[in-house]
């Protein structure tokens, strides 16, 4: 399986027809939506990881979020529809997302110059994106077998730095991407 980034995951997933969907909300052309949908999923990624990292109550609900995406309800759930799964188990991150597209929308609207209702409604196309690809990740890191290590992770490797969420730190970076550049 070849390591693709979770950017390239999500513009696979949302195909060339919602691709030129946003490009006619952006007013830009196919290349021009790429990059800003490129650039609002890494501020969408970065804003979860850092949420999840924190110990408060949005450090809870996130991590509670990437819990319930990794453990759908139905088993063989992605062979009915690809995203179904992430679908059906994304109530909990749809509202997690929800709750960042308003920061992410003006962080990608200072850096881009379009403006952050523009920007909140592509967000809305993604959200369901986003979860389809959380949904594909997880059970792809599920069926590549429990032992196995991440990425260039020695097993083991940073002790304390998962935390105690019972391999959170695996979770996102099985999700997210190691983040890691």
């Amino acid at each position: 399986m070849s390591e693709s980034s979770f950017q390239d995951d999500v513009l696979t997933e949302l195909g060339d027809e919602k691709l030129t969907e946003i490009a006619g909300l952006l007013g830009t052309d196919a290349n021009g939506a790429r990059d800003t949908v490129a650039q609002t999923v890494g501020a969408m990624t970065g804003g979860l990881q850092e949420k999840a990292g924190a110990d408060d109550d949005d450090g809870v609900e996130v991590r509670q979020a990437f819990a319930e995406v990794a453990e759908p309800p139905l088993q063989g759930v992605a062979t009915l529809g690809g995203g179904l799964g992430g679908l059906l188990s994304g109530g909990m991150m749809a509202g997690v997302l929800a709750k960042v597209s308003k920061p992410v929308a003006n962080a990608v609207s200072k850096k881009t110059g379009i403006p952050a209702p523009t920007i909140a409604r592509v967000i809305e196309l993604l959200i369901p994106v986003l979860l389809a690809v959380f949904a594909k990740r997880a059970a792809a890191g599920k069926a590549a077998g429990a032992g196995a290590p991440t990425a260039g992770a020695a097993p083991g490797a940073a002790p304390g730095a998962a935390a105690e969420g019972g391999g959170l730190g695996d979770l996102l970076g099985q999700i997210l991407g190691s983040g890691k550049k």
